[in-house]
């Protein structure tokens, strides 16, 4: 949990035009366009079964279920924030890909990528309603299948769910996403990019979304306890900057969380973060020629 303020205080001191906002809280309104009214009771009233927090990975606490919802309405707040013109925006936790609708697990409590979606779906309907529904993909390049994405949308066309994850990593009952990418354990920054390349060559020929959510996960890293994978920081760099520009290229408002990062070290996990928002900020000069406005906005958990 450490790495979230560690974060913030490195983005404040090395990235000051990051414009750092206080996250909102989701409300029960928000998170039941994802999520059943259960479930969310039971995260509000802390009376989830032993089995159900077991899977969640941490206990119950007023603490827990107010952070959830606003690591949730961060990222709503980041993607609202890039529709509306800003074109690139970001919620410096977020990426809770393993929740599903009426459960959370591996430390995941709400999907926040799932209720943002569906809520920026919604505004979209009231503004622009002949337009057709607003298309949304999912960006998912944690090292872990955001299985709980998945499932969310497995019967969804207007949002397409992408993942690149280690084979043989958690979960090892993977949910059916849209597209799905397999890494073998051990994997280079170079194998790494020619699959990402394939997927996004992929993506573009069978999908064209009015809105990106990337999920800039730090575990790929080679120092990255769980990963099991090979890239190093110049691999996830040029990772980020090929999301950024895939989106860039078609002037796709894009939203990015950071997911997953469990350095042995870390502050290794954290400055690849930071990487993530130099790049950011590189596109974000980019969207501000293309229409002036305010800087990066970034939303955070506390």
């Amino acid at each position: 949990m450490a790495k979230y303020a560690r974060l913030r205080e490195r983005l404040r001191e090395e990235l000051p035009t990051v414009s750092l906002h206080e996250a909102l809280p989701a409300s029960d309104g928000e998170l039941a366009l994802a999520h059943t009214p259960a479930y969310i009771r039971g995260i509000a009233q802390g009376t989830l079964d032993a089995r159900a927090q077991r899977e969640i990975g941490f206990p119950w606490s007023p603490a827990m279920a107010e952070r959830a919802r606003r690591s949730v309405g961060a990222t709503v707040q980041a993607v609202r924030q890039a529709m509306a013109g800003d074109g690139l925006a970001a919620n410096l936790a977020g990426g809770t890909h393993h929740a599903y609708a009426d459960k959370g697990s591996g430390f995941c409590v709400f999907n926040d990528a799932a209720v943002a979606a569906r809520l920026m779906q919604a505004e979209h309907a009231r503004r622009h309603r002949a337009r057709g529904p607003l298309r949304v993909a999912v960006i998912d390049l944690d090292v872990h299948q955001g299985n709980g994405t998945a499932s969310i949308f497995a019967r969804d066309d207007t949002v397409f769910t992408l993942s690149l994850h280690g084979a043989r990593n958690f979960p090892f009952r993977k949910e059916a996403s849209d597209l799905d990418v397999e890494l073998p354990d051990g994997c280079d920054d170079d194998t790494y990019m020619a699959a990402l390349e394939r997927a996004l060559d992929e993506l573009a020929q069978r999908f064209e979304p009015g809105l990106v959510i990337f999920l800039a996960g730090a575990d790929p890293h080679e120092g990255d306890r769980l990963g099991r994978l090979r890239l190093s920081f110049d691999g996830l760099e040029a990772r980020d900057r090929r999301v950024f520009d895939w989106a860039w290229q078609r002037r796709v408002p894009l939203a990015f969380t950071m997911a997953g990062g469990y350095g042995h070290d870390l502050d290794t996990t954290v400055q690849v973060q930071v990487n993530t928002y130099r790049v950011a900020l590189d596109y974000r000069a980019r969207w501000a020629t293309h229409r002036p406005c305010a800087d990066i906005v970034s939303a955070t958990a506390r």
